[in-house]
């Protein structure tokens, strides 16, 4: 294991040499103003890395100045440079998250001895503690252990234990709970004093069902504060000075519950722990997020009145926390302190984004022959599609490119849903198109062939990395949600020809498409909300037909819906979908579930299956704009028959369907 990176300096400006010439770093105020017995302790974390070293996204296989490690790496030595002392941390989820990660899992694979990339990088940054998150466990212990065998840091993780005993101290731990890093501060005077730095980690104790393929009969996991009260007080007895707790857990209730994911509220108010570094939520601390938290102060950085840091995710931002340190009767204590989250990128009022570092060139050339291997994974065919993986009638009709995201998402709750309270309700999947012109423009679709489907072909089905979530909702709830969708479509009076269909002020991503169930669109009718989800007509009835397994739904039943977290917190306003109703908080992205998917089954049948469909409005006609290349596809569609009407404006295709 490596030795603590502590770096000394005066309490003068730090003249930092370049290969251009000097830059002047101003110390903190901390190290300007420490006095004797006095020493400003510097902690900066990374969190939620996801294997993101290169600043690049492999899904649309194109640089992303809002991402990697090597970005983050280039600011760390003059962050470290403006503190007297200073520690670099990492809070988990390092392990898994691209396709870096299930190159290296999947593919190349991790023999003894051999070096995972994310943990070369780390190296080469040269960090001094980490802990696991709950990501590290998604392909399995033996390959855990592998990859971080090679760390020249300790590793530790308090709550996961390979045989559990009476209590948490009694646990034969996976890995080290905690870890002492016993060095040198110097104080303001400029004399050395002697320190020792606890380090104790933490994952949700969630793993066991996110991962329980993994993990059950081979490690059990505690809840966080159980852990915490048994653990921080050993490490006190065993003369810790200050204790960093590394919280894989995000910011969320002050009220402790058993089994709380989200922990790192109740873990700041415990005794003995004098400084949280947070993570899992792919957020930022402080930041006005939290600004209506129970117990968190944002002006001040601090949580129950500790400092604590998130540094976003993927290397977006440095965790940094500024202690200053009082030494009295040879013990150290915290009198003051300072939180922040420093960005690697910055977005402008026109959205574009500006990068605010550079890259280091260690980090990229320690890991850029596995940047190249993987360049070449995500370009190469990782399964097949029996038909072709296209978007242009996704606003018209049941369409492949939702119906994939469907199947994928339904397969993959299904299984974690085994076990549970929620195992006998039925399981839909809500699924919406990204890519359908609007105002991206008439080649703004998806479209993959029949045939080879590559890594990055899932960026095209899938353009956000949201998180898979699952609802419990009623069938009122339900056929809500549904009336929300239906709100895309104008209201057509029977007997119209070539009436405009689509409503162009509503987004195609709150589209969503239920699948699991069968339903009509009635266009006759008025819609009962408007394209921000705001109520229109609150009797409103366009959704008629609606079908589970052929029996008619009723009001009272109940369904599991999966969809992801955007919608299921409340993003555009669906009934059934305001945060209260999400019963489960998946660990993994939907394009990760669908790369996941199509690995598993080799080909993947992507035919629409018609579930749903507009009522029959004879002698009705409607028009409405697509891609040009979707006259390639007009035979494909199911449930609708659809005509080329000629050109449309700006370049589109226009199109006839007749109700």
């Amino acid at each position: 294991m490596a030795d603590s990176r502590l770096h000394h300096l005066s309490r003068r400006a730090f003249l930092a040499g370049t290969a251009t010439g000097t830059a002047l770093i101003a110390l903190h105020p901390f190290s300007a103003s420490a006095a004797a017995n006095q020493a400003h302790l510097r902690i900066m974390e990374t969190t939620d890395l996801h294997v993101h070293v290169f600043p690049y996204d492999y899904y649309s296989d194109k640089p992303r100045d809002t991402v990697g490690l090597s970005r983050t790496a280039s600011i760390i030595d003059d962050i470290r440079a403006e503190a007297a002392n200073s520690v670099l941390v990492d809070n988990g989820d390092f392990l898994q998250g691209n396709p870096m990660g299930d190159y290296i899992a999947y593919e190349r694979g991790m023999k003894e001895g051999d070096s995972h990339p994310i943990i070369t990088a780390m190296n080469t940054v040269g960090y001094d503690a980490a802990t696991i998150g709950n990501h590290e466990f998604n392909y399995g212990l033996d390959f855990l252990m592998k990859s971080t065998a090679g760390a020249e840091f300790p590793i530790v993780l308090a709550n996961v234990a390979k045989d559990q005993g009476a209590s948490a101290a009694a646990d034969k731990h996976l890995y080290p709970p905690y870890v002492f890093l016993e060095k040198k501060v110097k104080d303001g005077a400029g004399a050395e004093h002697p320190i020792k730095i606890g380090i104790i980690g933490f994952t949700p104790p969630q793993i066991m069902n996110w991962d329980r393929r993994h993990l059950e009969g081979n490690v059990k996991a505690r809840d966080i504060m159980e852990t915490a009260r048994a653990l921080v007080p050993e490490m006190k007895e065993q003369g810790a000075d200050i204790i960093i707790a590394l919280s894989h857990s995000g910011i969320g209730s002050a009220r402790e519950t058993d089994g709380m994911e989200n922990a790192s509220v109740p873990l700041a108010a415990l005794d003995g722990v004098d400084a949280v570094m947070t993570g899992h939520s792919h957020l930022v601390f402080p930041s006005p997020t939290y600004s209506d938290f129970a117990a968190v102060d944002v002006a001040k950085g601090t949580i129950h009145g500790k400092p604590a840091a998130m540094g976003g995710f993927w290397g977006s931002h440095l965790g940094v926390i500024d202690l200053m340190l009082e030494r009295e009767a040879g013990e150290w204590r915290v009198v003051s302190s300072m939180s922040e989250a420093r960005p690697i990128s910055k977005r402008n009022e026109d959205r574009s984004i500006t990068a605010l570092v550079e890259d280091s060139p260690a980090v990229l050339k320690a890991v850029q022959q596995d940047h190249d291997e993987t360049l070449a994974y995500v370009r190469r065919a990782v399964g097949k599609t029996s038909a072709p993986l296209h978007s242009y009638f996704a606003l018209v009709a049941d369409d492949p490119s939702v119906q994939i995201v469907s199947i994928a998402q339904k397969w993959y709750l299904g299984e974690l849903l085994k076990g549970t309270e929620y195992e006998g309700l039925p399981l839909l999947s809500a699924a919406a198109p990204f890519k359908a012109g609007g105002r991206g423009g008439p080649e703004y679709y998806t479209d993959v062939p029949a045939g080879d489907v590559a890594i990055k072909n899932v960026a095209d089905l899938y353009l956000y990395p949201n998180t898979v979530r699952a609802v419990k909702v009623t069938g009122a709830e339900l056929r809500g949600w549904l009336e929300r969708s239906a709100g895309i479509f104008n209201q057509i009076k029977p007997g119209a020809q070539d009436a405009a269909l689509l409503n162009p002020s509503f987004p195609s991503y709150n589209f969503d498409v239920i699948d699991g169930v069968e339903y009509q669109i009635d266009l006759s009718q008025p819609s009962r909300f408007g394209p921000k989800g705001e109520p229109l007509n609150p009797d409103a009835a366009r959704i008629v037909g609606l079908t589970y397994q052929g029996k008619p739904v009723t009001d009272d039943m109940e369904f599991v819906i999966a969809t992801n977290n955007y919608r299921a917190s409340g993003g555009g306003d669906f009934p059934g979908a305001k945060g209260d109703t999400i019963i489960f908080e998946a660990p993994d992205t939907n394009r990760d579930v669908i790369v996941r998917y199509i690995v598993e089954q080799g080909t993947i049948n992507p035919s629409a299956d018609a579930n749903w469909r507009f009522k029959p409005m004879p002698g009705t006609t409607v028009l409405f704009e697509t891609g040009p290349a979707a006259r390639g596809y007009t035979g494909d569609v199911k449930a609708v028959t659809i005509e080329d009407a000629g050109e449309g404006a700006d370049g589109f295709a226009q199109f006839r369907i007749a109700l």
